[in-house]
């Protein structure tokens, strides 16, 4: 019996990352939607908001931020194809429902943008930089806002409530509470963890050409904040990593700077 070569094992080992990837990639992109839509749907259509539930309210509203942010996420890595590697139809589907579910954004239009992110990170090119306030938080978001928040964001978020408040009877404080507060608050968290944190200008500079930073966070915090996010320049050396291998990726950096 033959014995397979070399560059045969080698296929087999990248097939079977791949399948790997794909399987937990999926599986984690189940759960967070999963969460979403029963908090979503279990705090317009069961939920009694009551001063005395208020705080259990509270509780829903921050997992939601969270959960909102963990739908940006799963479609940031189906743009890059990690979340199904060599899936770009799996990839484009989910990415682009996920994205119109956070708030009505374009598929296309969004990862036009990103790749022109990547392309020139932190520069006058880069959509989500601001060149003329690279240091401050409120200018940076506003302009970051004014990008990606247009009509068809308005539009759809105006449907959503006008559905749920007219025709189906859904109070407005709840839908204020519990979906509108949500969805900004992970906007800004986003930003903040996401673009602002590892792009803002300091005089530390940055390591490399990609004018990105990393987060000396660990592993809980790095998810709570932005699901591994805050290791930015791992991302950008390595994009192909979905967002559950940055941890390692980052372990890696710091192995490399340590022995360094």
């Amino acid at each position: 019996m033959m014995r397979a070569m070399p560059a045969d094992r080698t296929s087999l080992r990248r097939d079977g990352g791949t399948l790997r990837q794909s399987i937990v990639g999926l599986g984690l992109a189940a759960a967070v939607f999963a969460g979403w839509l029963a908090i979503h749907v279990y705090a317009m259509f069961a939920f009694d908001l009551t001063w005395r539930s208020l705080p259990i309210a509270l509780v829903m509203a921050v997992l939601q931020c969270w959960l909102s942010v963990g739908l940006f996420i799963v479609s940031h890595d189906a743009m890059h194809g990690s979340l199904v590697p060599r899936g770009d139809a799996i990839n484009g589907a989910v990415g682009g429902a996920l994205l119109f579910l956070y708030a009505g954004f374009g598929w296309h239009r969004m990862k036009r943008a990103h790749f022109a992110h990547h392309k020139a990170p932190g520069t006058r090119d880069d959509p989500d930089f601001s060149a003329d306030h690279p240091t401050r938080f409120w200018p940076w978001y506003k302009t970051f806002l004014m990008r990606y928040f247009g009509w068809r964001s308005a539009l759809f978020v105006c449907t959503v409530v006008a559905v749920y408040w007219f025709a189906l009877g859904v109070p407005v404080e709840k839908i204020v509470l519990l979906y509108g507060m949500p969805a900004i608050a992970s906007s800004m968290q986003l930003f903040y963890f996401g673009t602002y944190r590892p792009h803002r200008h300091d005089d530390a500079g940055f390591a490399d050409r990609h004018n990105a930073r990393s987060e000396r966070f660990g592993s809980v915090v790095s998810l709570a904040t932005c699901f591994h996010f805050g290791y930015h320049c791992e991302h950008h050396r390595a994009p192909n990593v979905p967002w559950w291998g940055l941890p390692e990726a980052r372990r890696k950096t710091l192995q490399t700077e340590h022995k360094a």
